[in-house]
């Protein structure tokens, strides 16, 4: 049997949420067909074929994007020009690529075709064409994310977001229920699909990161946040808690350092406000060895969609959690035994500050989240839901 896999953004290296979950699918996928991968490149970014392991993919094709400026002004240019014409972001940047992509598939049939995020659902109907069946793999509820995205901001950004949110639930009406199935990464995300499509077949396929071994402890005095940095709910999640979290924490333990690791670490650095005690790590290589040298992993969440794979980092290097109800919402977290959770600023830097201060509860939150790790978000626990599924 024979596969086809369109995917927006590179998977390999896998680094960050959306990375991890396609590699896991696509490590999945190689053991049941033959893989042919369609792929996107950012202007300027490494051929993605070079990085795909060896022996996973029979054929590899890249679509280029076109350049676009990256500047302040060229966003706003682009998100108001976007805001009359009622086209999300995303969707609109991997719009218009039909030609493209039926070049690559002329003359092919396939067994199965999946579609990565719904930023390219649109294309469903074409890979109909030369495929069996198709499914999407949704990584957010990306109204749901949108709509999150509008109540966190004040101002113009509320008014852009619920715009574009309205615009993709549209969407996910029109082109959600031609799909042969769909893949979602909770059953929250399922429940709420079913509101908008009730008639689509949902499958919960969660979000889960490769086994490894805990790492050997090496902890400072510091507390960590990692994400894509240039991820808007991780912005969002950024400002909030450099506002209203940390000084509190900051004025409570003298010593402690908060740090940031992820890529694109400079769209957050003038939130923080030169603060010399915040501290832009960047992208690593290994996250979870870099996890393990804090004393707690953040995840002040105000919106999102899917579920939180920093939390499953943060589990599998053994650093407590704490985090707000949306951080951990779609993860079978009981308060105080696999994260801490609150979301006014007070209650959460008083949370932060028991991990501290309680050697106690964060080696019960440390010992209870690696277990759930170990036991429901490693690719093989993940893998079982899609044999259950017969796919």
């Amino acid at each position: 049997m024979n596969a086809l896999v369109l995917i927006p953004e590179a998977p390999y290296p896998i680094r960050g949420g959306g990375p991890v979950r396609t590699a896991s699918l696509l490590e999945y996928l190689r053991r049941q067909y033959a893989l042919d991968l369609l792929i996107f490149r950012e202007p300027g970014a490494p051929d993605p074929a070079a990085a795909v392991p060896g022996g996973l993919a029979r054929n590899i094709s890249v679509i280029d994007l076109p350049h676009h400026s990256r500047s302040r002004a060229a966003r706003g240019w682009r998100n108001l020009h976007r805001f009359f014409r009622g086209a999300p972001p995303l969707i609109d940047r991997f719009s218009g690529f039909e030609a493209a992509i039926a070049r690559a598939l002329q003359g092919t049939r396939y067994d199965l075709g999946l579609v990565e995020h719904f930023w390219c659902a649109a294309y469903g109907p074409l890979l109909a064409r030369h495929c069996s069946r198709v499914l999407l793999d949704l990584h957010n509820v990306e109204s749901v994310l949108l709509e999150r995205c509008a109540a966190a901001e004040p101002g113009a950004a509320r008014i852009l977001f619920r715009r574009f949110a309205r615009a993709c639930r549209r969407l996910e009406r029109d082109s959600i229920p031609g799909y042969s199935a769909v893949l979602l990464a909770s059953d929250t995300d399922a429940a709420a699909l079913a509101r908008i499509a009730p008639c689509v077949r949902s499958i919960v396929y969660p979000n889960t990161i490769p086994a490894a071994p805990r790492p050997r402890p090496a902890s400072t005095e510091s507390i960590v946040f990692s994400g894509n940095l240039g991820y808007h709910p991780n912005q969002t999640a950024i400002r909030w808690f450099a506002g209203e979290i940390w000084p509190k924490i900051r004025e409570r333990h003298p010593g402690l350092v908060w740090r940031l690791v992820g890529r694109n670490s400079e769209t957050v650095r003038d939130a923080l406000g030169g603060d010399s005690r915040i501290h832009l790590i960047g992208p690593v290589d290994n996250a979870l060895e870099v996890l393990a040298a804090s004393r707690a992993a953040v995840v002040p969440l105000l919106s999102g969609s899917g579920t939180r794979v920093k939390i499953l980092e943060a589990w599998a290097a053994g650093v407590p959690v704490v985090t707000t109800a949306i951080g951990a919402e779609g993860l079978p977290i009981e308060h105080e035994t696999h994260a801490l959770v609150a979301d006014a600023p007070a209650a959460f830097a008083a949370a932060v500050s028991r991990v501290l201060l309680q050697p106690e509860l964060a080696q019960r939150l440390s010992m209870c989240g690696r277990s759930l790790y170990e036991t429901h978000f490693t690719w093989p626990a993940a893998w079982s839901r899609l044999e259950a599924a017969g796919l």
